[in-house]
């Protein structure tokens, strides 16, 4: 009697499935994580994909989903579940992704407000199929959930809109509070591990932001562990601080698959700590440097934070102004 053959799941990285495994090696001890079981866990996975939305922590394969959905703290991946580029770090399904869906914004928005987040993370795939690189549909996001939760705080990840004219603008102008792009690493790995993308449009794009609305705060983000050099990171935080970043997360590389880039290094705490001293040396407003860092781990509490330390340096430098102009008057 014979039988059926058995479904094959689609694969998520075709263009990596004729490369050599390359394992990593075991990961230190200061890595591993507890496998996700809790009650919280389980309603935030059932509530996105009642939804049918889909979440980075996921597709990603963020280490750190057990924690954030006990605290029902997700960040959302919109424009589907497949990315148009082969970043070699990524885990995220490559392929031709399907038609927007209309009604996403809408949908997210009734789950920021069942969740009752305070705080929220938008990203996406890259869209390179679309005239606009998705950037109308990052403005319909952040629309619908302003209707329905206008004390929601939002934070968005975005793709680098290649080849996009006026994307970025339209993002900007719909006013996120956070507007996050990560760099992933430095310029002399990017034909490696970020090919489809170039370093100095990622870092215009940061610029541009606050050349359009200097109260939105930037962020950027970096993975260590890919082989970068001490002083290739120094040179990426002051091309950073150039543009104006405002908050910088460092975090350290993880191999999704034997197919993906392998890890080079494990970094270690005391070496991350570096690390933070130094950015925060160079004068970023805000730091997260650990190896379990990534772009929205504890984004909700960091926001705050990142608040309250603009606050503090708008006040200081209020405090000088106010002191050199008694100084000058006092001379006259």
């Amino acid at each position: 009697m014979s039988t059926a053959p058995s479904e094959q799941k689609p694969v998520r990285h075709p263009e990596k499935q004729k490369r050599p495994d390359r394992p990593s090696g075991r990961k230190p001890s200061w890595i591993r994580v507890k496998a996700p079981t809790s009650k919280g866990y389980q309603e935030t996975r059932d509530l996105a994909r009642g939804l049918n939305l889909h979440t980075v922590c996921e597709e990603a394969a963020c280490p750190n989903i057990g924690e954030c959905w006990q605290k029902k703290h997700a960040s959302f991946m919109i424009m589907g579940d497949t990315c148009t580029r082969a970043c070699s770090f990524c885990n995220v399904k490559t392929g031709m992704p399907n038609a927007l869906d209309p009604f996403e914004p809408e949908n997210l928005a009734m789950a920021v407000a069942d969740m009752q987040l305070k705080h929220v993370v938008i990203t996406s795939v890259d869209r390179d199929d679309l005239a606009d690189g998705g950037a109308a549909h990052f403005a319909r996001v952040i629309e619908a959930i302003r209707h329905k939760s206008p004390e929601t705080t939002i934070e968005i990840l975005t793709p680098d809109f290649r080849d996009k004219p006026g994307a970025v603008e339209i993002v900007a102008k719909a006013r996120p509070d956070v507007f996050n792009h990560n760099l992933e690493t430095v310029p002399r790995l990017y034909t490696n591990i970020r090919p489809g993308a170039r370093y100095y449009q990622s870092l215009r794009i940061l610029d541009r932001v606050k050349q359009i609305d200097p109260t939105i705060f930037t962020k950027s983000g970096l993975m260590v562990g890919l082989g970068e050099e001490r002083k290739e990171l120094a040179q990426v935080m002051d091309d950073l601080r150039v543009a104006d970043v405002d908050f910088l997360t460092i975090g350290q590389y993880l191999q999704p698959t034997l197919k993906h880039e392998p890890v080079h290094k494990f970094v270690t705490p005391d070496e991350f700590n570096e690390y933070a001293s130094m950015a925060r040396g160079k004068g970023f407003l805000m730091v997260s440097a650990t190896p379990l860092t990534r772009s929205s781990y504890h984004a909700d509490r960091d926001f705050e934070q990142l608040r309250e330390a603009r606050e503090k340096k708008l006040a200081a430098a209020d405090a000088a102004k106010a002191k050199a102009e008694q100084t000058v008057t006092a001379a006259q």
